[in-house]
């Protein structure tokens, strides 16, 4: 392998690793919790994770074995629903960032009437309509035959694989394709950011206001006081502009340089480098990684979700490993049971040895003393005889 391939195919690798791990983790936590569930733009980020994960497992890895075999690694009608499924989640994925933008424009300009504006109805009235749109020209690609496996792209998508006859049909439907998604995308998340990004400095300004004039107005405040206050300000605005940019910057950065090479293909100016195609291949999946960390993730209510279920299940293993310890106290106290009888049953024996040796001992002893007095009275015995004798003599 080239070591540009080598370099890609790593790169595809921690992109499949991010983006499953992390879109697995935005999935959980839209399960676990109900006010995530009940919130309107849940459902836009479910259908986004649904986008990423299947787009995970299905295409990534095809791509991989792209890279590495340089080749089709799959056959012919597994290519043909791989590239199906190209077109159809990254279309589905562009209009569910649109509809994201503009739900959030709608909550930042139209503050007090947003449960009217936007509501669980029309939410899903949106969704129906960008799998539609994603049906409708996934579809048509599939019924002309413009799915297949190319070689620039080491992967299954769009490719005019028939007669040069119909190019003309091709390139009129990939221009409205990518007019009509990427291009209408962008649009919609430019306007909608930017105002949003307008009406946040505008009530950044009259925070800065409300703070100056009561800077001014406390004469005697420490300057130190001062100063962070005026530090808070600034973060205020960098906030605001880094998030607006975020957003707007991670499409343009992952999708551009594949959409505007797609085009350039089309008109045949000069050859496209494999390894580039690949190259801006893995910039369009490398979304499937931004998105998670760009609209769930990083927010307050998704990481205090992450904080409680990695909480849980801490508590749960320590639960499970305190139980186990008692069920091991639990033995080992029954085997403890088990061996005291049988040491007391041991103690009595021994005490009952010993008993019998004692009750032995004494009974010799006694024995003893009989015998001697025995001897002490026949000596007495035999010296009254002798003296008897004696006295008779």
């Amino acid at each position: 392998m080239h070591t540009v391939e080598v370099v890609v195919s790593l790169l595809l690798v921690a992109i499949i690793a991010v983006s499953l791990l992390s879109n697995v983790v935005v999935l959980i936590c839209f399960l676990y919790n109900a006010d995530i569930r009940k919130q309107v733009p849940g459902l836009f980020i479910l259908n986004l994770t649904f986008c990423n994960l299947l787009l995970t497992v299905s295409n990534m890895p095809l791509t991989l074995g792209g890279l590495i075999y340089r080749g089709h690694p799959s056959g012919h009608g597994f290519c043909q629903i791989v590239g199906f499924l190209d077109t159809f989640l990254t279309t589905n994925s562009m209009l569910s960032m649109a509809a994201l933008s503009i739900d959030r424009w709608v909550a930042v300009v139209f503050p007090l009437s947003y449960h009217s504006r936007i509501r669980h109805r029309d939410a899903v009235l949106a969704l129906c309509y960008t799998w539609i749109h994603s049906l409708s020209f996934s579809v048509v690609a599939s019924c002309l035959s413009w799915v297949g496996y190319h070689q620039i792209y080491a992967s299954c998508t769009l490719c005019n694989t028939r007669a040069s006859s119909v190019r003309t049909q091709f390139v009129i439907y990939t221009l409205v394709l990518h007019s009509v998604t990427f291009l209408l995308s962008l649009v919609v998340l430019c306007v909608t950011y930017l105002k949003v990004l307008k009406v946040a400095r505008f009530h950044c300004k009259r925070i800065d206001v409300i703070t100056m004039q009561t800077l001014v107005l406390l004469v005697d405040i420490h300057p130190s006081v001062r100063q962070r206050c005026l530090e808070e300000q600034r973060r205020r605005r960098q906030r605001a502009t880094r998030k607006i940019s975020t957003f707007i910057g991670t499409f343009i950065v992952c999708f551009t340089p594949y959409v505007l090479t797609r085009v350039m293909e089309l008109f045949e100016l000069f050859p496209i480098s494999p390894h580039w195609g690949a190259l801006c291949k893995c910039l369009a999946y490398s979304k499937a990684a931004c998105d998670p960390f760009v609209y769930s993730l990083l927010r307050h209510q998704y990481r205090k979700t992450c904080r409680d279920i990695a909480n849980r299940l801490l508590r749960t293993r320590r639960s499970l490993n305190t139980a186990a310890r008692r069920q091991e106290n639990g033995r080992a106290w029954k085997g403890e049971k088990e061996v005291r009888p049988r040491e007391k049953q041991q103690q009595q024996q021994e005490e009952e040895v010993v008993k019998e040796k004692a009750e032995e001992h004494e009974e010799e002893e006694a024995g003893e003393k009989e015998a001697r007095s025995d001897e002490t009275t026949r000596e007495s015995d035999s010296t009254e005889l002798s003296n008897s004798t004696r006295e008779t003599t």
